[in-house]
């Protein structure tokens, strides 16, 4: 089967994506409006960059049901720096309920029941219940589409890394300590639990 994106309606390009992109990293994000409110929102559209310096972006995109730009991204608009919280076991059912879509202004951290913590280089809090948060300044946002089905890409310069003791061992991170969960389609998640290795082949001698 052959599909072109531009015969299938928004709806559905979104269905092939998600339902094909899997599993995906959720970047629990937490921000500030100029006034000082605080919003806090997942998003599955994640990944890392560089490491040099280090990089991650994470893709807010538009809210169908209130006909704008998640909050998220106006907020970084106002106030350039962010942190990105690792979601695991313990924390997804607190992580869910931010994914609510409320008016500006509502405190997601309140609603959730999780615990804003002082960040180390920036005035974004992060989440005290997450095993790794890393603070972000705004490196730069690509805006592809404000409309529907579009969404922007939003590139953060890592200031500083928290990390809980217990998940890091001579600088790795234990996955087995992390616990993380991934993001499917629709309403579905996965736990990553189910480990195994394959190392790299080197090529072969000529």
């Amino acid at each position: 089967m052959i599909i072109n994106p531009l015969d299938l309606k928004i709806q559905d390009r979104y269905k092939l994506i998600i339902g094909s992109i899997v599993p995906r990293p959720i970047a629990w994000v937490s921000t500030m409006d100029a006034r000082g409110n605080l919003n806090l929102a997942p998003f599955s559209y994640f990944t890392a960059v560089s490491t040099d310096p280090m990089t991650l972006l994470f893709c807010p995109g538009w809210s169908s049901v209130r006909g704008k730009m998640k909050d998220t991204l106006e907020n970084i608009r106002q106030v350039p720096e962010f942190v990105i919280n690792i979601t695991d076991e313990t924390t997804k059912e607190a992580m869910n309920l931010t994914a609510t879509e409320f008016p500006p202004g509502v405190n997601e951290f309140e609603w959730a029941g999780v615990t804003p913590a002082p960040s180390q280089t920036i005035r974004v809090p992060r989440v005290a219940e997450s095993p790794i948060s890393f603070e972000c300044i705004l490196q730069q946002i690509v805006v592809v589409k404000e409309g529907p089905g579009g969404g922007a890409v939003v590139l953060g310069e890592v200031q500083a890394v928290h990390v809980r003791d217990e998940v890091i061992e001579n600088g790795r991170i234990l996955p087995e300590k992390l616990q993380p969960i991934g993001r499917l389609a629709g309403s579905t998640y996965a736990h990553i639990n189910d480990l195994f290795e394959m190392h790299r082949v080197p090529p072969p001698e000529e």
